[in-house]
């Protein structure tokens, strides 16, 4: 896959995860008025923003490596230009 093939898809995913709710604003809506219904909804929600916050991350490292993938290949570039002169 091409590089560019790989930023577009990559920016995608960006823009669609943004206009997801940070961590400080996500709330839970009760199920129920007693305790104990409200226990599974907690802990599934929290697995969910715990899940978000890794596909952040993992989407941050990648657009990271992809840049420093960038910079690398054009600093190899050069130098085989270089040397071929």
């Amino acid at each position: 896959m091409e590089i560019t093939k790989i930023e577009e898809k990559i920016n995608e995913l960006v823009k669609e995860f943004s206009g997801a709710p940070r961590p400080n604003t996500v709330r839970i809506i009760p199920v129920g008025k007693k305790q104990t219904q409200n226990k599974p909804a907690k802990k599934t929600a929290n697995s969910l923003q715990e899940s978000l916050n890794y596909l952040r991350v993992c989407i941050k490292y990648q657009i990271f490596d992809i840049e420093a993938t960038r910079r690398e290949n054009k600093y190899l570039r050069k130098m085989l230009d270089s040397k071929k002169s």
